[in-house]
């Protein structure tokens, strides 16, 4: 994918844990039949209530620590290829999704990308890198480890393109959307209510956050080269709960999504390149 160079201006970059942004709120973007879904669950009287942590692993909220290195975005967005790439994605991505929120009557505010080494502080607790990049909605901050995506390209066969890599950003931008539109917050308070639907309304979740991803994507299908597609189908395929566990755990545990449910959504969001308001 032919993304341009990134906008220092335009991105929130640093190390290791960051502070928290003021708060945002709005309506509630849709992607296709994953919200129809989504809205379907959570016909359970909620009340809004915590935002949705979707870091794995992490019990309790503490603040995260800010690591003040004195180097500038570019110097840490070049600190090595990936990391240029994920610059590059997280600039695209506020460009696309920023325009939508205006349209919309919304506030944007586009979350922080935090680049770590072996562990980190987060507003969601502290975490290393053996769980993945994720989003945290304390402080809004996307949390990476470049070296997953040598791991996900050699244990995960996820697939070497630079498209499974962009996906990996978009997919934890989508969870930034969620909690921006208030989504996640009431998600967070319905799987309280009701733990028993907890894992299913995790799933939509995920699902949700790929077909957002996808609609990045479609958004930008100008920059688009042969073979991303199916690079992206790769990736999302390679990280489905049934392919992870190897059949080790049942379905009703799930908490993403199955390879096949992946990569639908991925699609779904790709090939419409639409959100709308619902």
């Amino acid at each position: 994918m032919r993304l341009n160079p990134f906008n220092p201006n335009n991105i929130n970059v640093g190390r290791g844990g960051g502070g928290g942004f003021p708060g945002g709120g709005g309506g509630q973007l849709g992607c296709g039949a994953i919200v129809i879904a989504l809205i379907g669950a959570l016909v359970f009287g909620i009340d809004p209530g915590q935002m949705l942590g979707t870091m794995e692993g992490a019990q309790e909220s503490t603040p995260g620590a800010e690591v003040q290195s004195g180097e500038s975005a570019e110097e840490i967005c070049n600190t090595n290829d990936y990391a240029l790439e994920a610059c590059n994605a997280l600039s695209s991505l506020n460009d696309t999704w920023r325009p939508l929120f205006q349209r919309a009557g919304m506030q944007f505010e586009g979350p922080g990308l935090r680049f770590y080494s072996g562990n980190t502080a987060s507003g969601c607790g502290s975490a290393t890198s053996a769980v993945g990049p994720f989003y945290c909605p304390a402080d809004r901050n996307i949390y990476i480890d470049t070296s997953f995506y040598d791991q996900m390209n050699r244990e995960l066969g996820a697939g070497p393109g630079d498209f499974a890599r962009y996906y990996v950003v978009a997919h934890e931008y989508g969870h930034h959307v969620q909690n921006l539109t208030g989504l996640a917050s009431q998600i967070s308070s319905a799987q309280q209510q009701n733990p028993q639907a907890a894992n299913q309304l995790s799933v939509l979740m995920e699902l949700q956050a790929d077909c957002y991803a996808g609609v990045w994507a479609g958004k930008n299908r100008n920059l688009i080269e042969p073979g991303d597609f199916e690079e992206g189908m790769q990736a999302a395929s390679a990280i489905g709960d049934d392919t992870l566990t190897k059949g080790r755990v049942s379905s009703e545990n799930f908490t993403h999504g199955t390879s096949a449910q992946r990569m639908q959504a991925l699609r779904l969001g790709l090939e419409s390149g639409v959100v709308e308001l619902s």
